[in-house]
């Protein structure tokens, strides 16, 4: 039977159609309209049709794109609850603060951005007089990601309110004083003020979500109720380039994160141009926002619209606008209303004739002043829709003017963003716009004022009225003292002191075992949030699933395939562990958001990630030191870590220099554990530090870097009296003699210094040395080369400030005459970051280069790290100091096949 409704193949042609001939009459019916009345009426009709359908619960896909026009008409936008008046003049005295603190600090040549908060200063501004709600309430209140670019607004209202001087205005982007304020969001330099840091652009959108989706774990496990908390994202429409801003969108649509609203500024330029000069880039949004199941806002254009489309009766105007390229209407933002009725009311009849009809005052209004995002209504009725929609996240497109009201020479320009002051003339016509009582004689020696209506003004009284009303200031971090968390009992660390006999045990095992014993804590096991990416049974953690379970909103809808077996795949809504499935930059986003959950929220909690080593650092240091500037705690886990233990894996997959990029963060200490005891001794030691009582000159707001292996070895006893060097960095484990080797007291003596694995070929090595060449080894474990080359930097600090203190390094190699081997199953960089402060001859043994895939012996081979190898490297440096004969080196080298 011929298809009478479709000509091309159709996926419906798979299904049953009852009633083929009604269908025929429903496409008739479209032709029909489409040819008397125009495709335009068609279209309308269509999409009302799919509207009802969608608002009758049909189960219906959506359309990508709608209509370039606002999402909310102006008949249903709801009063503003407050003075309308009074919120312009205080937005008024904030964008007048914000352009002259950044004009005034350009005479120091420090920079500033003045544009981006002038685009978006009625996104803030509303949101602070009527949504966003501080932390005097609950604690918690709302979290914003305010976008870096839009700081010095911020500034400025904090000014108003009290919160800030002009002397800490003047000293913007000045710092080093102890006074200044941070260029961007900095909760590390700024702690009171700011909570997220957004500059790096990508990650306040992706943290943004995981913190939405951190919040409603922290209801679900019964940590914390705080599912009256709303996160906000403020982001640029140049920012959604980075894969960071949009990676995580199905997550937030497919978790129902109806507590999280991203704003986006689109303001339709970049740093330097055009986002998407020959498209449209909300329209882009919008398609994919709405394919990843988001709600979505059009806010587009202002009052000054609504006689234009009323006037479009056939839909020319819509077509038009939604055909005419962003760099195009960024044009029109800059020329004069004859150039915009030439170019832009051109082609269709229909348009000419609109175009005809409108004065220059009336096209010029709409063109260059009338945006959805100026307009306070529009952007209120935008954010009370947000908050009202359930099941969903919201991205609300704000339509803006980057530079809008500093002048002709800033909207719309290209270089705007790299445009640092106005001039004197430009400031005046600034407050001649917004009516700003400031006068010509204020301009003291050329130097714009700061503006302030007063502290007892109707403008600050309102605006401090509002915040208590909303539960006081915002953007707000506050730090409650919270109570040390209890120590776990001494025999979770103990048990590892007494090692483990014959079996063979990783350290990454050792850890998890660990982990597991800690969470089974009556008091604080609940705290600890474990974050994998994937592979967790690499890890050994699939022991955890049926115990704790796996976080799910959902539960488990579902009868897992293993579930007759002990260890099945377990999902909960009130599960502790976020397996996040294969990325690292999402598990990363936990990590902060559980990491600096004490500040957010006044909750403690202790988050654990474990992940390849090499997928780590590399791949996500930026969000690293987004969690160092957050204030973050807890202990990120590079498993599977080294050069050479992954056996077969590759390049991709063979980590030697996660502990180097480590070491440039400086709130990350950095351990390398090479035993089970030691894994225990840190974390008990990081437990105290970032969760109990810190010592005095300690940072507490500090995360633990641990590389661990997944190459099974025999771990030893702890030996006596090395707690403090396992936490400092270095101590010996054993020597020759205490080994049991057999070497002639005169017997020329070398040290073998290791860290991670390496420890193991450090002591065949030392066997070797006496047993085929009679030389005496002692062997050290570096737990940290990072934390004991900091506490040298310290000790050269204090010997310029007059201070006598020696660098613990020196103190642990006190006495020793002999020289000094380093090896690592790192590059080489990582043991020579103390080489400057070893007294004795030092060199040392890393796996420099590429990784390749081979046996662990081969690799070790390959590198030059393997026992013989440390060996002969021992030998040579003998026999340098004439200590051997430069003949047993050469023996060596032969007998070892080197």
């Amino acid at each position: 039977m011929t298809d009478p409704v479709g000509k091309l193949p159709s996926q419906l042609d798979q299904l049953p159609d009852r009633d083929p001939e009604e269908t025929a009459e429903w496409a008739a019916s479209v032709d029909a309209v489409s040819e008397h009345a125009g495709t335009h009426r068609a279209e309308y009709l269509l999409r009302r049709t799919l509207q009802h359908a969608e608002d009758a619960g049909l189960a219906l896909p959506r359309l990508l794109e709608t209509d370039y026009v606002n999402t909310i008409p102006t008949s249903a936008e709801p009063a503003i609850e407050g003075d309308e008046e009074l919120e312009r003049k205080i937005t008024a005295w904030n964008r007048w603060n914000a352009a002259a603190m950044v004009t005034r600090g350009s005479k120091h040549g420090v920079g500033g951005h003045i544009a981006t908060f002038a685009s978006a200063a009625w996104l803030y501004e509303t949101g602070f007089n009527h949504f966003f709600r501080g932390k005097e309430q609950d604690g918690s209140g709302d979290q914003l990601y305010i976008q870096g670019h839009a700081s010095p607004g911020i500034y400025a209202r904090a000014f108003l309110d009290g919160r800030l001087s002009e002397q800490q205005l003047d000293h913007f982007r000045q710092e080093a004083g102890g006074n200044g304020l941070p260029s961007y969001p900095h909760p590390r330099r700024l702690p009171w003020l700011w909570e997220f840091p957004t500059v790096s652009m990508g990650l306040g959108p992706l943290s943004a979500i995981y913190q939405a989706r951190f919040n409603r774990y922290l209801t679900n496990r019964g940590i914390k109720d705080v599912s009256s908390s709303h996160v906000w994202a403020f982001l640029g429409d140049g920012e959604m380039d980075e894969p960071e801003s949009t990676a995580a969108l199905a997550l937030a649509s497919r978790e129902g994160l109806d507590n999280l609203t991203f704003v986006i500024n689109c303001n339709l330029q970049r740093l330097d141009g055009p986002v998407r000069a020959n498209f449209k880039i909300v329209q882009e949004l919008e398609a994919q926002f709405r394919g990843a199941g988001w709600n979505v806002v059009k806010s587009l254009w202002g009052n000054a619209w609504d006689e234009l489309f009323q006037l479009d009766t056939n839909g020319a105007l819509v077509r038009r606008i939604r055909e005419v390229p962003d760099a195009q209407i960024q044009t029109y933002q800059t020329r004069d209303a004859a150039y915009i009725r030439e170019h832009f009311f051109a082609g269709d009849p229909a348009l000419v004739q609109l175009g005809k009809s409108l004065s220059d005052d009336k096209i010029i209004e709409c063109f260059q002043l009338s945006r959805g995002g100026h307009e306070p209504r529009k952007v209120y009725a935008a954010y009370k829709a947000a908050l009202a929609h359930k099941g969903a996240p919201t991205v609300i497109l704000a339509q803006t003017v980057k530079g809008f009201t500093l002048g002709e020479g800033f909207a719309s320009k290209n270089a705007n963003h790299q445009m640092k002051k106005l001039t004197v003339d430009e400031f005046k016509n600034m407050r001649d716009l917004l009516e700003l009582p400031i006068k010509d004689s204020d301009f003291v020696d050329g130097q714009v004022p700061y503006g302030h209506p007063g502290a007892d003004s109707p403008e600050v009284r309102y605006l401090q009225e509002r915040r208590a009303a909303l539960g006081g200031p915002a953007p707000a971090r506050r730090t409650q003292p919270l109570p040390a968390l209890p120590e776990a009992a001494a025999k979770t660390f103990a048990a590892f002191d007494k090692g483990s006999g014959s079996q063979s045990v990783a350290t990454t095992m050792a850890f998890v075992r660990l982990a597991k014993d800690l969470m089974r804590d009556k008091t604080s096991g609940k705290r600890w949030v474990p974050i994998v990416p994937d592979e967790a049974r690499t890890f050994g953690m699939e022991s955890l699933f049926p115990a704790l379970g796996i976080y799910s909103p959902k539960g488990q809808t579902y009868e897992p395939v293993d579930r007759d077996q002990l260890m099945y795949y377990r999902e909960a809504k009130d599960g502790q562990i976020l397996n996040e499935g294969i990325t690292e930059a999402g598990s990363m986003a936990d990590f902060i958001a559980a990491a600096s959950s004490y500040a957010t929220h006044g909750e403690t909690m202790i988050p654990f990630y474990i992940f390849y080593s090499m997928f780590g650092w590399q791949r996500t240091a930026d969000q690293m030191w987004q969690l160092g500037d957050q204030l973050g705690k807890g202990f990120l886990i590079g498993a599977t870590a080294g050069r050479t233990t992954l056996t077969g894996e590759g390049l991709q997959h063979a980590d030697g220099h996660s502990p180097m990029i480590a070491a440039t963060n400086p709130a990350a200490l950095t351990y390398d554990p090479a035993f089970a005891y030691e894994v225990a001794a840190i974390v008990k030691d990081g437990l105290r530090r970032m969760y109990g009582e810190a010592a005095p000159g300690e940072d507490s707001n500090v995360f633990y870097y641990l590389t661990v292996y997944n190459e099974p070895m025999p771990q030893p006893a702890k030996p006596e009296g090395v707690d403090e060097g396992i936490v400092k960095g270095l101590y010996r484990f054993n020597t020759s003699e205490s080994a049991g080797l057999s070497v002639a007291s005169d017997a020329p003596r070398t040290q073998l210094m290791s860290s991670g694995t390496a420890i193991h070929w450090a002591l065949k090595a030392q066997r070797l040395l006496s047993e085929e060449w009679g030389v005496a080894a002692d062997v050290w474990s570096a737990t940290s080369w990072t934390e004991l080359r900091r506490d040298a930097l310290e000790s050269d600090a204090a010997l310029l400030r007059g201070e006598e203190r020696t660098p613990y390094v020196r103190q642990a190699l006190e006495g020793v005459t002999s020289p000094v081997l380093a090896v690592t199953d790192y590059m080489r960089q990582v043991p020579d970051q103390i080489a400057q402060w070893v007294e004795q001859d030092y060199t040392s043994l890393g796996a420099d280069g590429f990784g390749l895939s081979d046996t662990r012996d081969a690799a070790r081979r390959h590198f030059g790290v393997d026992a013989e190898s440390i060996v002969v490297a021992a030998l040579a440096q003998l026999a340098r100091r004439g200590e051997v004969s430069a003949a047993a080196v050469k023996e060596a080298r032969e007998k070892y096949g080197l």
